[in-house]
């Protein structure tokens, strides 16, 4: 502080010394620097060094920098988590260590977080600093609630490593168990608890390691293991012998050999190095396809799980299985899973093995199984959801090893949410949000049109592992379903038994059909999640997937042949069989209603026929968003015929005479539609595509000799008009408002079609409520011309027919300038239908029908993160609808808003349209209950 005075300026000193230093000896080891200050102080005549003191006030010490908690124990009926913290410790750990604190039997354990994983990808694939020794932490924890030591040959620990993130992915990720064996603990682990257990779970060690680890291909250990049992006389891997099983141990080290690899002896490098690989398998090429497949996005990584091994390979009175609380499929009330004796988890998902019905654990394993319904019981009532349980018996105790939500179909989603609500277990605002709208969309699927009829072509039956009915032609591999799939075909993917690898070629395939495995295996966990019908575990098919054939019931089919799955009764039908549409009923009926309490957009629906219309009322729609006009002109030959001589005619009488044929065809579907929708709105869409889309496809010449057949045109005349309409890029060409404006003939004809069909329809005693939408506008002046030529038109009927009926007039929001000039269009527009799918096409600037060329890259490098003609792009095309929205409505405030393109079935779309204030989505008629849960759930979730 500088104090002034009128002849010379001091210079007052203080030292401050926090509390906690401030005694004496401090206070007199700042003598030195006063007198130095002193010294140092500045030497003109009207300045000095004025009054030293040295106080002590209380200083807040510096916050020492915030540690990172990397490591969460669970054991002993305590845990350092809850069921709450998923995204930090993965769905697996947070439910491990929930399951502590209610008091199950769950093996003690820790969680490396999700966030180490993210820490670990960004440092180079190495630990974040600290992480290891918190892991070793971790482990000396769970030595001491066993009672027992990593590496320790004469009582051994054993752990399981496993992956989990925040949301269930069944196989992604990578497991291994049994870490911890060695030759000395082998040696030891068989002088305890015998030869054959000991040599058994170290081959499973060897293998797993070195697949998931070591990056050995697992069918090199597979190979070894077949050879043997063929050597032996034996089927099954449990009939080999503890002589056997050393030998095998033999044979694994030498694969390991063989592939330049060295197995660590020491069990503290094998656990660093398998968490790490669990680590790494969060960038798996097989997880970011299920991610992408399913649009998982902005989770940090996956969890690391270690947990201390319990064995249910330990002879007759051990086991593991997996067991869902309500049956996945259908939804029934009852214990539903499998479970082998004798055998570790890997051998009952991997499919491996074939594994018993759960139901026949009460006689093998009674206590167990007792012990066993009573948890179910306990979980699903925490939980107020469909448990999905993993449980090792060892040696006649039950240990509880992971529960989750379980996947489900369609129909047990719908069940169990109704059931639940009946029960009282939740309420109808939960129910409506635990069921997905993939669930609805499952129900909407078809079945086989009557089940009697192929009786005769079934060639086989294996497990019903996901029900529905699936028909396409047989591929054998991922990248034939994938490569018939963007070829628009259907397909069927056969498999030995499906591997996580697998996870493409099963979302492109109508269906999967196994020859190993339960229902509980990969494939049927995986098709259920997705609602892919899946018949698995069909013992008699044999598949011979390098030269591409199968055999079954005596029949050879080879890739190409037609196949047909009935996935509810496990049915395997050679050829097609004949599919029958769903209908809303029953449970989903119910529900539905529910749904429709909490939702506040509307949902329309895109519908081009009376037949369309029909289904669309069916399926719940308050109306129609988009009747497409050009859409009726394929009706039949003579409309098509029709409008072909509008398009070859060289003047407007002769266009008009053309026009006139069509007005009755147009009038006649138009009534249709009113009257489907009686009370409800419908907006029709004038003229929108480009004329040339009319024409035949073919050789020029027979092109040309057919509409001089249908036109009566000359030849010469018919290719002077194909090179008039001829354009570089049609989608940005002469379309759209720009047709009727060119030739407003066209507009006329369309506007009377509709308005006398609504005056005829209206005289019937019906509600009518068209709104009459202009496409392509991009400027005010067109939408007032077109405008003006429609209230023209309106006035002429109205007078005709002595009758009017109220409409409106709107436009299509498509062109990024009409979004931007929103407040002038509203001048003239009374709503705005956002057609997506042409302004995404707009503002990315990439064609609809060519970006499947380089969408594939974009998705897998990770520079899309979804196909933005499937998932609006919300951060570029979602500004433009929300910018248009709010100056449309500063002109207009009573502005009618929706949207009528692709994505108005699309979940996070519909979420996205209602927080920006939308009216209503419009989408197919089949995804309109799809729209409804997801407005419902988009309302309780804002």
């Amino acid at each position: 502080r500088e104090r002034r005075r009128p002849r010379s300026r001091s210079f007052p000193l203080e030292f401050t010394l926090p509390m906690a230093t401030a005694n004496a000896s401090a206070v007199m080891a700042a003598r030195p620097a006063v007198d130095a200050l002193r010294r140092k102080a500045p030497r003109a005549s009207n300045a000095r060094v004025g009054a030293v003191r040295v106080v002590a006030r209380a200083i807040a010490a510096p916050e020492a920098p915030a540690v990172t908690k990397r490591v969460f124990t669970f054991g002993d009926g305590q845990a350092d988590g809850d069921a709450s913290m998923k995204t930090l410790l993965g769905g697996k750990g947070a439910n491990l260590a929930e399951m502590n604190r209610i008091g199950l039997s769950v093996p003690a354990g820790f969680t490396v977080t999700t966030e180490t994983c993210a820490a670990f990808h960004e440092n180079g694939g190495e630990l974040p600093a600290g992480c290891w020794d918190e892991m070793l932490e971790g482990l000396a924890f769970v030595e001491k609630c066993m009672g027992k030591k990593l590496g320790d040959a004469s009582d051994p620990l054993l752990l399981s490593v496993r992956s989990g993130a925040a949301v269930s992915m069944p196989g992604m990720m990578d497991t291994v168990l049994n870490l911890g064996l060695n030759d000395d603990v082998a040696e030891g682990l068989a002088a305890k608890a015998g030869e054959k257990f000991a040599f058994d779970s170290y081959r499973r060690f060897l293998d797993m390691y070195g697949d998931v680890v070591m990056g050995i291909e697992h069918h090199l250990f597979e190979h070894q293991i077949d050879s043997l049992k063929k050597e032996v006389g034996v089927a099954q891997d449990n009939e080999l012998t503890a002589e056997h099983l050393r030998e095998l141990v033999k044979r694994y080290k030498k694969v390991y050999e063989a592939e330049g690899k060295m197995f660590p002896q020491e069990p503290l490098e094998q656990m660093r190095l398998a968490a790490n690989a669990v680590f790494d398998s969060w960038n798996s090429d097989r997880a970011k396809k299920y991610m992408a497949i399913n649009q998982i996005t902005g989770l940090k990584g996956t969890a690391v799980n270690i947990q201390a091994m319990v064995f249910g390979n330990m002879g007759e009175t051990s086991g593991t299985g997996v067991c869902f609380t309500r049956n996945p499929s259908t939804g029934e009330n009852l214990l539903y899973g499998e479970y082998l004796v004798n055998a570790q988890g890997e051998d009952v998902v991997a499919g491996i093995r074939t594994p018993e019905d759960i139901l026949t654990m009460k006689t093998a394993l009674p206590q167990a199984y007792e012990d066993l319904v009573r948890n179910t019981q306990l979980l699903e009532k925490h939980y107020k959801d469909m448990q999905d349980i993993e449980f090792t018996v060892q040696e006649g105790k039950l240990y509880m090893l992971q529960t989750r939500s379980g996947k489900r179909t369609g129909a047990g989603a719908v069940k169990i949410a109704v059931d639940l609500v009946e029960d009282g277990m939740i309420d109808r605002q939960r129910a409506v949000q635990i069921v997905e709208p993939t669930h609805v969309d499952q129900l909407l699927h078809p079945q086989f049109k009557d089940e009697s009829a192929y009786a005769a072509d079934v060639i086989g039956v294996g497990l019903p592992a996901s029900p529905g009915a699936a028909v396409g032609q047989v591929v054998f591999d991922t990248e034939t379903a994938e490569e018939l799939n963007s070829q628009g075909k259907k397909c069927i993917l056969v498999r030995v038994e499906t591997s996580p690898e697998d996870v493409g070629g099963m979302n492109a395939a109508e269906g999967i059909l196994t020859a190993r495995g339960g229902m509980t295996s990969h494939a049927a966990v995986v098709a259920r999640g997705w609602g892919k019908t899946c018949v698995s575990g069909c013992s008699e098919l044999v598949v011979d997937e390098e030269n591409r054939w199968l055999s079954l019931g005596g029949v050879k089919l080879h890739e190409g042949d037609w196949l047909s799955l009935n996935g509810t009764t496990g049915e395997v039908i050679r050829g097609q069989v004949e599919l029958a549409p769903p209908a809303i009923s029953g449970d989903l009926d119910k529900f539905m209603t529910w749904v429709d309490e909490f939702r506040r957009l509307k949902v329309l629906a895109n519908a081009d026929t009376p037949e369309d219309a029909k289904t669309a009322r069916d399926n719940g729609a308050e109306g129609i968003g988009l009747v497409r006009t050009e859409h009726m002109f394929f009706g039949t030959g003579e409309r098509i015929m029709a409008v072909r001589r509008m398009i070859m005619a060289a003047d407007t009488a002769t266009r008009e005479a053309a026009l006139t044929d069509l007005l009755p065809y147009q009038r006649e579907d138009f009534e249709g539609i009113f009257r489907a929708m009686d009370g409800c709105p419908v907006t029709i869409r004038l003229l929108d595509p480009p004329l040339h889309e009319f024409l035949p496809d073919g050789d020029l010449d027979e092109i040309v000799a057919m509409l001089s057949a249908d036109t009566g045109a000359d030849e010469h005349e018919v290719v002077e008009r194909i090179e008039k309409l001829a354009e570089i890029n049609p989608m940005l060409g002469f379309r759209g408002c720009r047709l009727a404006i060119t030739y407003p003939e066209i507009g006329r004809m369309q506007v009377r079609a509709i308005l006398e069909a609504a005056v005829a329809v209206q005289a019937e005693g019906k509600v009518v409520i068209p709104d009459i939408m202009v496409p392509l506008v991009g400027t005010l002046e067109e939408l007032r011309d077109q405008t003006a030529m429609i209230r023209e038109t309106a006035k002429a009927v109205f007078e005709e027919k002595g009758a009017e009926v109220a409409y409106r007039i709107g436009t299509m929001i498509e062109i990024p300038r009409a979004a931007l000039m929103s407040d002038q269009i509203a001048t003239e527009a009374e709503f705005f239908s956002f057609g997506t799918n042409d302004l995404t096409q707009m503002t990315f600037g990439y064609s609809r029908d060519d970006v499947s060329k380089f969408l594939p890259t974009y998705l897998e490098r990770g520079i899309l993160k979804h196909d933005p003609f499937q998932v609006l792009d919300q951060a570029g095309v979602g500004q433009l609808i929300e910018t248009s929205v709010q100056r449309g409505r500063a002109t207009r405030p009573e502005l009618k808003v929706g949207i009528c393109g692709e994505h108005g079935g699309d979940p996070s779309s519909v979420d996205f349209f209602h927080r920006k204030d939308l009216d209503y989505v419009s989408c197919s008629p089949f995804r309109v209950p799809i729209a409804r849960l997801a407005a419902a759930q988009a309302a309780l979730n804002n």
